[in-house]
């Protein structure tokens, strides 16, 4: 019998039992890819990230992100919490790790910035490492049948409920107050029926929904549904986060601004999470986005396989 450590933490949150849980393979070498999938279906979390060594030695590593069910080319909890662990275990594959970090993903590059205090990692930023891209507009009747709440309650006056990815592709679309937003419950047999149009390439139907603050259309709180993943409701999605950042600067009449976005999430599933979001655009273009959080340790451990 063989093993392979792990160790576990709470990603967008700086308080344990709350954000989004992720287990990290810190050597994932010797491992197959079903045991990779095994595995991250054993411990039943959005996702589960496989630390190798980098074909490029450049980089850091190369890190490979598996649901419950699949494995994905990119998502925001699972590098900045591999960063994150990384950062803390203050080497990879006997390199040291500095306050830069590459990895090298099914998505691309993924560029990650550490921020220390007096030497202790605190928290992460990364860059998305593909570019806005918008697929199909969704109606609003299949999302409403989705989530069990009216047609009605989707707000389209700044956008339909469309397919946005910055490396991994989501419905995002929003609703008309925080109490529809609270009683969104997702339904199986339509999310099945919904799934295909998301974009090529990317994994089933996942509907990122949001309401955004009338004080400031900045501050935002959402909640990711995606239960073709068997993931009922994810308490932190990073890279929907970024990609409905990306999106809503998009539709802003200016050609150039920087924004800067706070994202709740996870407070009906009782793990209050906070995603940070930078976005900027220039010409007209969104050029940047990065994904920030801090995260909280949890358990290490040993698997056997």
């Amino acid at each position: 019998m063989k093993t392979v450590a792990f160790t576990t933490v709470d990603v967008f949150t700086s308080t344990r039992f709350e954000g989004n849980p992720l287990a990290v393979m810190t050597d994932a070498r010797g491992l197959t890819d079903t045991d990779m999938q095994n595995i991250a279906a054993e411990f039943g979390y959005s996702e589960v990230t496989f630390v190798l060594p980098p074909e490029d030695p450049a980089n850091t590593a190369r890190i490979r992100i598996f649901t419950p069910t699949m494995e994905v080319p990119f998502a925001g909890h699972p590098n900045v919490g591999t960063a994150y662990v990384l950062g803390r275990q203050g080497e990879v594959f006997g390199r040291p790790t500095g306050e830069k970090l590459r990895f090298e993903e099914k998505a691309g590059l993924v560029e990650v910035d550490l921020k220390r205090d007096r030497g202790e990692v605190l928290s992460a930023s990364i860059r998305a490492p593909r570019p806005l891209a918008v697929g199909d507009t969704i109606s609003e009747h299949t999302v409403a049948r989705c989530i069990a709440i009216e047609p009605d309650e989707i707000r389209v006056s700044t956008h339909e409920p469309v397919i946005a990815s910055v490396g991994l592709s989501f419905v995002v679309a929003e609703l008309a107050s925080l109490a529809a937003l609270g009683r969104a419950r997702p339904n199986l047999a339509y999310f099945q029926d919904a799934a295909g149009s998301t974009l090529e390439g990317n994994h089933d139907f996942s509907l990122f929904v949001y309401v955004r603050s009338q004080e400031n259309p900045w501050m935002i709180r959402a909640r990711m549904f995606a239960p073709l993943d068997n993931v009922p409701e994810d308490p932190a999605t990073g890279s929907a986060s970024a990609a409905l950042g990306a999106y809503l600067v998009s539709l802003e009449p200016d050609a150039n601004m920087s924004v800067s976005l706070t994202i709740e999430q996870g407070v009906e599933m009782g793990r209050r999470s906070l995603i940070g979001i930078d976005v900027v655009k220039q010409d007209g273009t969104v050029t940047d986005v990065t994904i920030s959080g801090s995260c909280a340790p949890v358990m290490r451990g040993e698997i056997a396989y």
